[in-house]
């Protein structure tokens, strides 16, 4: 493998100290939101339930991989439940991953039945289900035996507004295990953002290593489509053992029929969605390099502010006052960007309020409110 050149040697420790100077403020910023949330739960914040809580909540916090956190939160259930699995959410199906007080061999590649009442009722409103035993799978009761209490817990875990996975929790089998529903619920939440900031982080790396490739190819004459900040997928490497790859057969004639006629509607939609023509075409290279910059940037700082301020945000969609409701964080983050890109050739096109309307107010300049103004 050849070494890395100097400028790339630059680039990465640029972005391995921006990085780590970055990563204190967003543990502070998240530490305070999740303190704000529990408060209540904690009777002035003494007692060793508290500490207890605070210490898996660190750990959680101390994953670097999205497998690591993934870990921490499932040793943290332990602490406030008898039992614990967790489901990845993949095309309509969930499948065990890993569990905490089951045969982890019956739990890995389970598939959990998502018609039953409490995981269909998770996925679709993205609320928690804690409910009674009668409401989950009865194959997964029926193989791993019911709860002491007949009562279970089930629980949304959410990246970029999507249920990635379903986290499972119960008294477990025994008498007198413990059990703390409001516990495991922010433990879940703590989990879903710090794998959103890993998320951000991953893309922050990406994004460093592009711009080494951009200085290393400037004389390229066709510039690489924008790329919008993405959250990936923390088990994109899952493949359950039941899922058989799908087998290619003759289609009866009725259906191939059916395909035939169907053609020309699937080459007309295939046009209708073919990827648009390049915005920054008939921008210099340079010119170009620093409006994708931009571009992204806005993304990002938009996506910061929806991650701190989930509930706000659906407030004031609701209420039709965002920026009323999040003016400090919009501003600050304006600021940043204009900072950065305000001087530049990308100061006209105004990427930060194109995002923010696309992005924070879902193509609906209104739900910004009266006070917002370009």
């Amino acid at each position: 493998m050849a070494e890395n050149t100097p400028v790339e040697q630059i680039v990465e420790q640029a972005v391995a100290q921006a990085l780590d100077a970055q990563l204190p403020q967003l543990r502070e910023k998240l530490a305070h939101q999740v303190m704000s949330e529990i408060r209540p739960y904690l009777g002035g914040g003494s007692g060793s339930g508290a500490g207890d809580l605070l210490k898996a909540i660190a750990v959680i916090h101390a994953g670097s991989t999205q497998k690591e956190i993934l870990r921490a939160l499932l040793e943290g259930t332990s602490g406030y439940s008898g039992r614990a699995a967790l489901f990845v959410v993949k095309a309509g199906s969930a499948t065990g991953w890993q569990g905490r007080a089951f045969d982890s061999d019956g739990i890995k590649d389970f598939a959990l039945d998502v018609s039953s009442p409490a995981p269909a009722n998770v996925l679709q409103n993205r609320t928690p289900a804690n409910t009674s035993v009668s409401e989950m799978d009865p194959k997964f009761i029926s193989q791993f035996g019911a709860p002491v209490d007949d009562h279970i817990l089930l629980l949304p875990l959410r990246l970029k507004d999507k249920v990635a996975a379903l986290v499972y929790a119960d008294a477990g089998t025994d008498a007198g295990s413990k059990f703390d529903a409001s516990a495991l619920e922010l433990l879940v939440a703590v989990a879903s953002a710090w794998l959103e900031v890993a998320s951000l982080r991953k893309q922050a790396a990406k994004d460093g290593a592009s711009e080494t490739g951009s200085n290393e190819r400037v004389e390229n004459p066709t510039p690489a489509a924008p790329v919008a900040p993405t959250f990936s997928d923390p088990f994109a490497g899952h493949a359950p053992k039941h899922a058989q790859p799908a087998r290619e057969e003759e289609p009866e004639p009725v259906a191939a029929a059916a395909v035939a006629s169907a053609a020309p509607a699937a080459m007309a939609t295939a046009a209708a969605t073919a990827p648009a023509p390049d915005a920054f075409a008939q921008m210099s290279v340079a010119d170009a390099d620093v409006h994708r910059k931009a571009q992204r940037f806005a993304r990002l700082l938009m996506d910061e502010v929806k991650l701190y301020n989930q509930a706000k945000v659906a407030e004031g969609r609701k209420h039709k006052d965002l920026y009323d409701r999040l003016k400090e964080d919009i501003d600050k983050s304006r600021n940043t960007y204009n900072k950065r890109y305000g001087n530049t050739s990308a100061a006209t096109a105004d990427y930060f309020n194109q995002e923010l309307i696309r992005s924070l107010a879902e193509d609906d300049v209104t739900l910004l409110g009266p006070n917002f103004h370009r």
